[in-house]
């Protein structure tokens, strides 16, 4: 949600209205960026969706160590996206990144395809995946599987945002982006949704080495795609990056530490290229007033900027300020990446040791364990829209903010890691009343299809809360930032991937929780202290809302964060 939101205000209004007459772009376009996104998509999630099994049983990686690569992976290829949107916006324009990385991505998944079909390139097989028996895979081998990781996260950088982008630049009405953005978001979610379905279950099931071959020639096919629109695109010009200008008040306030803010006569500070006498930030954050305070050399004869990393404008510190207000609040959005970053390789490693059949023909792929949390979002965002949302406004007169929005997002959040603990104590208690049964790679007597309410309940809350960070964000950040303010959430989810390694790696130093055997550890406390830190990071949420002033309301009806706790 944050990739297309971002992308569909990477462009301001003014600017299309000034191109209304462009012999390129338009619905013509649309074929060719749409085969690109279902490709792009489907070899993507076909590499990565099943690649925590990939490690425990092709090379031969301990269930938890494995959990935590997966993390770190996932971090990355959540925040390279934030990278590649930066790069695109200020040097190479998106349809160039976009090449390139569907390039990369295509030899990225010859390289994942090729450690499946070459037996050297993966360590022998082992009868009891994921423990201290089995050969560990060589240095050589993790050299080859981990740079094609690398690849596709430089790839996953250039295209994930960037392809929302290309698409949005190619009409001049917010109608036709409007429609183009929900057809990004079908073909992005179905896209994930085959890969995570259909080929994890044919790389579990079948063969790896087709489930690559499938994900290659997806990846095949959204380069052909783009390639052949390339006569038809309008491709913009690099804009430049917002960030520049973030870093320059950092900067600036730094080498002006020294000077007085209130000196004799009254202090000069520059709006835009005109000098005005009378014209001061505001007293917040007032350490980096100093930025915008005229000192000798600053400025040219003609009041234009000399010196561009020691003096910046009125409304850039002011810009800096705004993105300060907000970062309490997108702090104590972090957590929640964690949260879910640990539940899902958890609930993946839980799901290889029970019962994954349906009927006597069909096992669920464990790497698929993971697709009730993008159904459950996508039919919840459904009813809010159309059901919930207006209900509330016809009970209550209000739309709900962003800010509750968010607060009820973590609440189900909360009781998600609660729900999570409870299956674990039922999955412990099975394996209890089987003691002589219980062996590594024994596969416990209870059926996967536990996991899917507390995973689905995750979905659920991330329909709520990852639309009211866009919405907050976009609303709330300075009209100099906004076509990259969605892209915190992008930095909010990879941070909260890593942190999620960090914490399972404290619990397995600290504790004795997490053994390499799942069916002798004590997963249940594990998710009962998520759950614990979930509840304090709600409640330090409620207390950053409470405190929060809405700068940009642009006429929009807003309640109190208090309505949610009385709700």
């Amino acid at each position: 949600m944050a990739t297309t939101l971002e992308s569909e205000n990477s462009r301001p209004d003014e600017d299309k209205a000034q191109m209304p007459h462009r012999k390129q772009g338009g619905w013509i376009t649309f074929p060719f960026i749409s085969g690109s996104i279902v490709g792009v998509g489907l070899a993507t999630t076909g590499a990565t969706a099943n690649f925590l099994v990939y490690l425990v049983q092709q090379y031969n990686v301990r269930n938890i160590d494995a959990a935590q690569i997966a993390n770190i992976i996932n971090g990355c290829l959540n925040l390279a996206p934030f990278v590649g949107a930066i790069v695109a916006d200020s040097f190479f324009g998106c349809y160039y990144v976009l090449v390139f990385s569907s390039a990369i991505q295509l030899l990225s998944l010859v390289i994942f395809t090729l450690t499946a079909v070459v037996q050297s390139l993966r360590p022998a097989a082992c009868n009891i995946p994921g423990t201290d028996s089995c050969q560990a895979a060589s240095k050589g081998q993790l050299t080859v599987l981990y740079g094609a990781v690398a690849l596709l996260t430089i790839a996953t950088g250039g295209n994930r945002f960037n392809l929302a982008s290309m698409g949005a630049s190619q009409f001049d009405k917010v109608q036709d982006q409007a429609v183009f953005f929900n057809w990004y978001f079908i073909f992005n979610y179905t896209a994930a949704i085959a890969g995570s379905t259909a080929i994890v279950y044919i790389q579990d099931s079948i063969s790896w080495v087709l489930g690559f071959c499938i994900s290659l020639g997806g990846s095949a096919v959204g380069l052909v795609f783009l390639l052949l629109g390339t006569k038809y695109y309008h491709k913009p010009e690099p804009q430049g990056s917002p960030f520049t200008s973030l870093a320059r008040v950092i900067v600036a306030t730094v080498r002006k530490w020294k000077v007085e803010l209130e000196p004799e006569p009254v202090p000069r500070y520059l709006h835009g290229n005109v000098e005005m006498a009378l014209q001061k930030p505001t007293l917040s954050f007032s350490m980096f007033n100093r930025a915008a305070l005229i000192t000798e050399g600053d400025t040219n004869p003609d009041g234009s900027i000399a010196k561009p990393w020691k003096i910046c404008t009125v409304q850039e510190v002011e810009d800096f300020k705004a993105v300060c207000r907000i970062l309490p609040l997108w702090a104590s959005q972090i957590f929640l990446g964690m949260s879910i970053g640990c539940q899902l390789n958890l609930s993946v490693l839980q799901a290889l040791t029970m019962d994954r059949s349906i009927g006597p023909h069909f096992s669920i792929p464990a790497g698929s364990i993971g697709v009730p949390s993008i159904l459950s979002f996508i039919i919840l965002l459904i009813l809010l829209d159309h059901i919930l949302f207006p209900i509330w406004h016809w009970l209550t007169h209000h739309t709900p903010t962003p800010l509750i929005r968010i607060g009820f997002g973590q609440l189900i959040n909360v009781v998600s890691m609660m729900t999570s603990a409870l299956v674990e104590r039922r999955r412990a208690a099975v394996i209890n009343r089987h003691p002589a049964d219980n062996h590594p790679g024994w596969i416990v007597p209870m059926s996967a299809l536990w996991l899917v309410l507390p995973i689905a309940l995750a979905g659920a809350g991330e329909a709520l809360y990852f639309p009211g960070q866009v919405t907050l964000f976009y609303e709330e950040f300075p009209n100099a930032l906004k076509n990259t303010s969605t892209g915190m959430v992008a930095i909010l989810i990879a941070l909260g991937v890593y942190l999620s390694t960090a914490f399972l790696s404290v619990i397995r130093h600290v504790t004795t929780w997490l053994p390499d055997d799942l069916n002798s550890s004590r997963l249940e406390k594990v998710y009962w202290v998520i759950a614990i830190l979930a509840t304090i990071n709600l409640g330090f949420y409620l207390v950053c809302a409470k405190f929060y002033k809405y700068q940009n309301t642009n006429g929009t009806e807003k309640v109190s964060v208090d309505e949610m706790a009385a709700s």
